[in-house]
C-alpha cells in the first residue's frame, strides 16, 4: 500500500497517485480497490455513506470522511483513476469532514489566500498557474477546501499539480510536450512542481468568480449574488442531501459571504493577457490594503 499526503491528511491507497507527496504514518484516509454490488438504499444515509458510479470510471463507496472504496469498470486501467480519486471523490471525504469544498484554486499573497471559483474550463487553473509563475506559492487546484468554523475562513493546502491544456501550458513557458497527460488519452496535461507550493494552511481574504466578457475588469459582488455563486460551485452538492447537511452548508455559505469580499473577475479570453491579468488582482488587492 502506498502513503502519501494532501489536504493535511494522510491517504493510504491501493493505487498508485504519482501526483502526491510521500508520506509516513498511520492513515487518516484509506483508498482501497474492492468489490461493490448496488447497496440497499436504507444502508446509505446520503451524508457518512454515499455510494455512486462515475461514468467510464467505475463505482465508489465512500465513507464516514475516512474511507474511498473502487469497483472500477472491467475495462479501466486502475493508473488512469487518481483524477477522479483526488478530484470527485476527496471532496465528498473533506465535505464529510466537516470543511467546505468549492470548485477553486487559490494562491496565497502576503500569507493570505485569494481564491479562483468557477466552473470546469472557466480558467482556474490557467490563472493559478500563471500566478506560480510570477512568484507566488499555490494551495489549490480545482478543489478547494475551507475551514469556516473560525474568526477568520482558512485554506486548506491540496497538493503541487496543475491541470493545464497544452495551449496553456505552452503560453506559461512550458513544454507541453514534455508535461504528462493526467491520464491516458486525457485532454489535458500534469503539471506538477517541487518549488512554490503553500504547504501550511492560510487565511482567506478574497475569492474571484470567474466570468467572461469583451474586457478585463474587477466587480464587487453583492452578498446575495456571492451567496448563490457559492452554492454553484460547491463541490459534490447534489450527493451530500441529508437535511442536516443541507443546513450545514447554508450556515457555512452564509458565514462565508460575512468573513470576506467577492468579486466578479470578468476577462476577456486571452492566453496572451495572463501577465496583465495577474497585475489587475494585484492592484485589487493593493486598494483593499
Amino acid at each position: 500500500m502506498y502513503t502519501y499526503t494532501a489536504y493535511q491528511l494522510r491517504l493510504h491507497s491501493d493505487i498508485p497517485l504519482p501526483e502526491l507527496p510521500p508520506a509516513e504514518g498511520s492513515a487518516d484516509v484509506v483508498i482501497r480497490l474492492g468489490t461493490l454490488d448496488e447497496l440497499a438504499d436504507e444502508s446509505l444515509d446520503y451524508r457518512d455513506r454515499i455510494f455512486g458510479k462515475l461514468a467510464d470510471v467505475g463505482t465508489f463507496l465512500i465513507e464516514h470522511g475516512r474511507t474511498i472504496t473502487l469497483d472500477p469498470d472491467p475495462h479501466v486501467d486502475v493508473n488512469t483513476l487518481h483524477p477522479s480519486i483526488l478530484g470527485p471523490a476527496m471532496s465528498v471525504i473533506l465535505r464529510q469532514r466537516g470543511l467546505l469544498v468549492l470548485h477553486a484554486s487559490s494562491v496565497a499573497i502576503r500569507n493570505q489566500a485569494i481564491a479562483f471559483m468557477g466552473g470546469s474550463g472557466w480558467g482556474k487553473s490557467t490563472l493559478a498557474a500563471t500566478f506560480h509563475t510570477q512568484g507566488y506559492d499555490v494551495l489549490t487546484d480545482d478543489v478547494m477546501p475551507i475551514q469556516t468554523d473560525c474568526e477568520q475562513p482558512i485554506v486548506i493546502p491540496a497538493f503541487p499539480q496543475f491541470k493545464l491544456w497544452p495551449e496553456a501550458a505552452t503560453s506559461l513557458g512550458h513544454d507541453a510536450d514534455r508535461l504528462p497527460p493526467l491520464h491516458a488519452n486525457a485532454p489535458k496535461l500534469s503539471y506538477t512542481f517541487s518549488q512554490g507550493f503553500q504547504q501550511t494552511p492560510v487565511p482567506l481574504t478574497r475569492i474571484y468568480v470567474l466570468a467572461k466578457g469583451t474586457h478585463h475588469d474587477i466587480v464587487r459582488l453583492q452578498p446575495q449574488d456571492a451567496f448563490a455563486e457559492l452554492v454553484r460551485h460547491t463541490r459534490s452538492a447534489h450527493l451530500l442531501t441529508t437535511p442536516d447537511f443541507a443546513v450545514a452548508h447554508f450556515h457555512q455559505c452564509s458565514r462565508l459571504v460575512q468573513q470576506i469580499p467577492f468579486c466578479r473577475f470578468i476577462r476577456q479570453p486571452s492566453l496572451a493577457d495572463l501577465p496583465q491579468l495577474v497585475r489587475l488582482v494585484e492592484a485589487d488587492l493593493a486598494e483593499a490594503i
